[in-house]
């Protein structure tokens, strides 16, 4: 398959048309740095955030416009502003002016552009509010925000045009802009010379009836063969209606390489290979950032210096944008300050009712002057009563992460973490020298965090919230899918190559090194080229896992909204890294999916309990045989320390409190494992007598953690009272060892830290050994506050594991998709704590999982499985079995079908499942059944004079059918059709089928390797339940295998691992060839071989969580 001509030809030379194109030794001599000497500002310019058209980022676009020496540059994205918060950060850190604007082109709002001149024609003699065929013919105007008004008025504008459009799409027209423009915004006409004069004087007239003082005419002259003409053209045009001309480039890349990258852009917008796009591809790569040189050989000077004219009059900075939150939660009565001082105190009856002591006193006092002094306090009640509205609605929330360093939060009811269990540091939260707002992340039940968020909606109005942006970028099989058909590439090749990407990799090609694909085919150079060039570019705005802008007035004016996907939902143009860069607040409202187990689990254990329990009541709770269970890392299934690392890490650690968890889930993490620290702390746990603290500052700091520094608020807090840092110099250098590895800047902390040290006494050894643990946070560390929160999860959840197993188990199947484990492994688990599980039932089963009791054991409940795990079921046909069962149980499938009206595919699913087991028998006869019973009859045939009605009765009576012999299923037949039907089976485990022919080469069960000798040389198989590659783990492969009597924890070598890697990567069931290894409780078999088994479960479907 070809490319197209010009586009392959193009191509070839960009080396050498980039090249030819950058300014010469000569020309930055000619052009020096004087600002009389920048003559040129790119006022139109469109960055990737034009999606699927621009092909630069705005980073990129800002640095290169500074290498060219323009005096200033507009990012004027197609009805959006979202890659400006990137482009002025960028310019701020550059001499260079950012200009802010958005492209539009005018259209009606319910038709396609007009193409018939005739109907433009009738027009031209008509009122200017007439001439809609003319003026939405697809006119291209950009505007700049001349200062802070003319950027609300822009803003505003785009969110109009966005909200009245579905999902990525907007629509203007001509009655649009003249209700919403403003004349503190610059208007930039780029007329289209292919349409008629009688459009284009239409357009120029209507243009200057909106607007005199702040129009232009935009040349861009392309060298696409008509510039000259193009350019007396324009210059007529303005003359005739007196509208200046300006030079203006339409620059959709950075630099003429990208043209490539740009051409499979506009293949992928338009759905056509790029052999096909013809015209509609750029006929050359001249839409880049060019030379002021080149410029001023292609536009006269005038045009030229009309750029810096328009550019001078653009005097407005994002840094002028200021934010208020809502007023109206302050009653009359109070300031904001007062009425969060009442609130605060109200808490502290209720958390301490016999008293707060002088140190939490003081610290709440020491927060709300620092509260007071940032003026916050408008956050912290608008976050409050969030919290309060879900508290009243009976909905598990909970605050976490640096938000928990804050006693307020506490008192506010906020967050769970109590000053007197923990460490807290406000300055983690809140400083005076952080140039960032403080983040409150609260999560919520994940079943019903929907009804939080339309009650912010309802209470602010949609005009005043939204939910921040997520960009969609580009990632290995999207890139792979889209740029495949742009090369037109056969579908079948690109679906083998997409799939065939796995989930580890430092680039494409290794992410394909097991696909078979041959990399010297120019089709796949040319493939994976582009693919890498495309990787990380935005594809579209989604939104937020839950972070919320609330604004005091419009935020149309401060950030342009658009609808989201979802149905009630609008988002802003800006994602929550462009906040933090404005200093603008978020609210987070999360989702954890944990918390809607655990209320699940409780209401099931209340349900049948005579003490009633609660979240308050369990975490109050420090149970010697919930911690006996945590420590044999019998944790499948719960909050945080379920996980294949924390696992192993529990009978090292033995935690025997909740303090111990609290660091348990910190130090299972890149920061610590980095940092040397993990080694220590549990050295010293084993050996108290090796704890030494340098001074009586650093043991108030670290003997907590046995004077090793795992949480971030240690390294602050040791940076303070070991090497003098304030507490906001401490947050600033938290900041700068989370970025550390990404952009430096960690230096210059160590030279502070280590001679503020040594001045204080401190030897050089210790000073450096701080400073390396230090840089091992720049890979993840945990801050105190948020393992704090995260622990009480950990603890609940344990606690309903080891006394009520059956309703723990049921409440994570009602809650799925959550956590690292499949339905599969859950029920297992729960079948080896003595759970009877009851399988899916038309006659007993709802459509979550329920708890079923036997009079005689009342408080052993058996788990029976619900409609929900049944594949192809849909959720209404289990409702209809649900409620049509309400009146008397089934006596057949006919009476199911017939009561239930149910589709083909929901009684076929059924069938699968082995859910009419009790009505028909095997699967088989239930496939017969059905497909012999009547077609269902709607309410109508069931009037008792129908003649249908007395057809139904017949049927009943009769039996309606013949007995017939029919193969009776096997047990491994049963098994793959479990699996494929609800991917689990209550039968034997697949691998108890394969137990007699294992034993005969004398393989190991899971069970077994704990009676085993360290360095003992075994085989073992097993199901692939998990894959794990850690970043820590220097190339590490971790394999969880499951066999009928437990689990198997595989380690996997580099070496190995790339030797074998379809193996690693793709197989289902794996034998092991290798040796036991043993330490402190912990049981690992350390792989010396893998063998591919996966054909022995035939046509099974079995599935794995795979992690990074």
């Amino acid at each position: 398959m070809a490319l197209n001509h010009s586009i392959a030809r193009a191509w070839a030379s960009q080396a050498e048309v980039g090249a030819s194109l950058k300014p010469s030794n000569k020309d930055r001599s000619a052009t020096s740095r004087s600002a009389t000497m920048q003559a040129y500002a790119e006022l139109h310019c469109i960055s990737n955030f034009t999606f699927l058209r621009g092909a630069s980022f705005p980073e990129e676009l800002v640095e290169r416009a500074e290498v060219l020496e323009y005096s200033a540059i507009a990012i004027t994205d197609e009805c959006s502003l979202s890659g400006v918060v990137r482009a002025h950060m960028a310019a701020k850190e550059r001499s260079i002016k950012l200009i802010i604007g958005s492209e539009f082109v005018l259209r009606e709002t319910a038709t396609e552009p007009v193409q018939d001149e005739q109907m433009i024609r009738k027009d031209l003699d008509e009122p200017l509010a007439r001439n809609r065929n003319a003026l939405n013919n697809g006119m291209r105007i950009v505007l700049l925000a001349l200062n802070r008004k003319g950027y609300g008025e822009l803003s505003h504008l785009i969110s109009c045009a966005r909200l009245q459009a579905n999902k990525g799409e907007y629509r203007i027209d001509s009655k649009l802009l003249q209700e919403k423009f403003s004349n503190d915004c610059a208007l930039l006409w780029i007329p289209n010379l292919k349409q008629s004069d009688a459009c284009i004087e239409s357009q120029a007239g209507y243009l200057r009836e909106l607007t005199v003082d702040n129009l232009w005419i935009a040349a861009e002259l392309l060298l696409n063969g008509y510039d000259r003409l193009k350019l007396k053209r324009l210059r007529k045009l303005g003359k005739s209606f007196d509208i200046p001309v300006c030079a203006a480039g339409g620059v959709y890349m950075h630099e003429a390489g990208r043209r490539i990258v740009q051409d499979t852009l506009t293949a992928i917008r338009l759905g056509q290979p790029l052999a096909e796009i013809g015209f509609a591809a750029e006929p050359n790569s001249q839409r880049h950032l060019r030379a002021i040189e080149q410029l001023k050989k292609l536009y006269p000077a005038q045009l030229l210096e009309e750029t810096l004219i328009i550019a001078n009059r653009c005097d407005f900075s994002l840094d002028e944008l200021r934010y208020e939150y809502p007023s109206e939660l302050v009653p009359k009565e109070h300031t904001a300050h007062s009425w969060l001082w009442q609130l605060t105190r109200e808490g502290i009856k209720k958390r301490w009712p016999g008293g707060i002591s002088k140190k939490n006193q003081k610290l709440i006092e020491h927060e709300m002057r620092l509260i007071k002094q940032l003026s916050y306090e408008h956050f912290f009640l608008t976050v409050h009563e969030i919290v309060c509205f879900a508290v009243d609605q009976n909905i598990y929330c909970q605050g976490r992460g640096s938000a928990a360093n804050s006693a307020v939060c506490y008192c506010l009811g906020i967050t769970q973490v109590s000053p007197d269990h923990a460490e807290l540091l406000f300055e983690r939260f809140l400083s005076p020298e952080r140039s960032e707002p403080p983040d409150i992340d609260v999560d919520f039940e994940n079943s019903r965090r929907e009804e939080v968020i339309q009650h912010i909606y309802q209470k602010y109005g949609r005009h005043r919230t939204a939910i921040a942006a997520t960009v969609i970028t580009y990632r290995s099989r999207s890139a792979v899918r889209d740029v495949g058909k742009a090369l037109g590439l056969d579908d079948e090749l690109i679906n083998r190559i997409a799939k065939s990407i796995f989930w580890w990799g430092s680039d494409l090609q290794e992410q394909l090194s097991d696909s078979g694909v041959d990399y010297t085919e120019p089709k796949i150079k040319t493939l994976i080229t582009v693919c890498q060039s495309l990787m990380g570019f935005p594809r579209h705005l989604s939104q937020h896992v839950g972070g919320f802008v609330i604004s005091q007035g419009d935020l149309s004016h401060l950030v342009p909204i658009e609808n989201a996907a979802m149905a009630d939902r609008t988002i802003i143009q800006w994602d929550k890294d462009d906040l933090k860069s404005l200093g603008l607040l978020k609210v987070d409202v999360l989702a954890l999916g944990m918390l809607s187990a655990i209320h699940k689990a409780i209401d099931l254990v209340n349900s049948y309990t005579i003490e009633e329990v609660g979240m308050d009541r369990i975490s109050l709770k420090e149970d010697s045989k919930v911690y006996d269970m945590i420590c044999e890392a019998d944790t499948v299934g719960v909050f945080q320390i379920e996980s294949r690392a924390q696992m192993s890490m529990l009978p090292r650690l033995k935690p025997r409190s909740y303090y111990d968890l609290v660091i348990q889930i910190a130090i299972v993490r890149p920061g610590p494992i980095q940092g040397d620290m993990v080694h220590p702390y549990l050295e010293r746990r084993k050996n108290p007598s090796k704890i030494k603290y340098e001074s009586e500052a650093v043991r108030q700091t670290l003997e907590r953690t046995l004077g090793v520094p795992i949480f971030q608020e240690q390294i602050m807090k040791l940076a303070m009272v070991a090497a003098g840092f304030s507490a906001g110099e401490a947050d600033q250098l938290r900041r700068a060892m989370a970025a550390w590895k990404k952009k430096g800047g960690l230096e210059p902390f160590q030279d502070r830290l280590v001679s503020g040290m040594r001045a204080r006494g401190y030897s050089e050894e210790f000073a450096l050994r701080i400073y390396s643990q230090i840089k091992g946070f720049g890979d993840y560390g945990f801050p105190e506050s948020h393992s704090a929160s995260f622990a009480l999860l950990a603890y609940v959840s344990s606690w309903l594991k080891c006394y009520h197993p059956a309703a723990f188990c049921c409440a994570l199947l009602n809650s799925q998709p959550m956590g690292f484990y499949l339905p599969a492994q859950l029920i297992q688990d729960a079948t080896r704590h003595g759970v009877a599980v009851l399988c899916v039932n038309v006659n007993e089963s709802c459509y979550d999982s329920t708890l079923e009791f036997d009079r005689k054991l009342p408080d052993k409940p058996a788990l029976r499985l619900g409609f929900s795990l049944v594949k192809g079921l849909s959720v209404l046909g289990a409702e209809s079995i649900c409620l049509a069962r309400s009146s008397g149980r089934f006596t057949s499938v006919q009476d199911l079908l017939t009561r239930a009206v149910l589709n083909k595919k929901d009684s076929e699913s059924l069938a699968a499942a082995d859910a009419l087991n009790t009505l028909s028998g095997d699967r088989h006869r239930a496939f017969w059944t059905v497909a012999g019973a009547d077609k269902p009859l709607s309410f109508s045939d069931f009037q008792a004079d129908s003649p249908a009605g007395g057809q139904v009765l017949a049927i009943e009576e009769s039996g309606f059918g013949v007995d017939v012999l029919l193969p009776v299923p096997s047990e491994a037949n049963n098994i793959m059709a479990d699996y494929a039907s609800t991917g689990l089976t209550l039968r034997r485990h697949p691998v108890a089928l394969l137990r007699p022919h294992l034993d005969l080469y004398k393989v190991a069960s899971a069970s077994s390797l704990a009676s085993l000798q360290n360095e003992s040389r075994i085989k073992a198989v097993g199901i692939v339940t998990s894959r794990q590659r850690p970043q820590t783990a220097a190339g590490v492969t971790f394999l969880t295998l499951e066999d009928e009597s437990g689990f198997v924890n595989v380690v996997v070598w580099p070496s190995l691992g790339e030797k074998q890697r379809p193996i690693v990567r793709r197989a289902v069931l794996i034998g092991v060839v290798g040796h036991v290894q043993k330490s402190d409780g912990v049981i690992h078999l350390i792989a010396r071989e893998l063998v591919d088994l996966s054909h022995w479960l035939g046509a099974m479907n079995l599935s794995s969580r795979n992690f990074i």
